[in-house]
């Protein structure tokens, strides 16, 4: 009669460990980035009359040139503006392909193993009022879709 009550007991346990991503595997680094459905905090999306600075975007980009030296740009966006070299350009970038370029690649998705270069970029802040936090790179055929598809926000990843 024990041998049930302890094959449950156990069997809780593993299921217990499992929701809990109790793995034996070491934990990955999180990034967050806004998506259309996520606000970052939880809350829905501000309503219209809200603030601009709100629902607004403003971004700290650093970028390593992969020799060692770093950019740093402020942007805003409605209005266009910050010490950006290109905010129209970058602007025009977020709002063309932010939802797609800013989240990270899924860890399953298959990337084609090609290099792209050693540029890096982090893009730290708040798009249309959305917590961001993204990493960039050139490792492979995902990222620099991904770079590539923020052109005009990241320089040109051939230089």
């Amino acid at each position: 009669m024990r041998v049930p009550v302890l094959c449950v007991v156990m069997l809780l346990a593993v299921a217990s460990a499992c929701a809990s991503g109790g793995g034996s595997g070491p934990a990955e680094p999180s990034e967050t980035a806004a998506t259309p459905t996520s606000t970052g905090t939880g809350s829905q999306p501000n309503p219209p009359d809200s603030p601009a600075s709100a629902r607004g975007t403003r971004l700290t980009i650093v970028f390593d040139d992969g020799s060692g030296a770093t950019s740093t740009w402020q942007l805003t966006c409605d209005p266009v503006g910050g010490d950006h070299p290109q905010p129209e350009a970058a602007c025009a970038a977020l709002q063309r392909s932010a939802s797609t370029a800013l989240p990270p690649v899924p860890k399953d998705r298959a990337c084609t193993q090609i290099y792209g270069g050693p540029q890096k970029a982090t893009i730290t802040g708040t798009w249309q009022g959305r917590a961001v936090n993204s990493h960039f790179s050139r490792v492979n055929g995902c990222e620099i879709a991904r770079w590539d598809a923020l052109a005009g926000l990241l320089p040109d990843g051939k230089s």
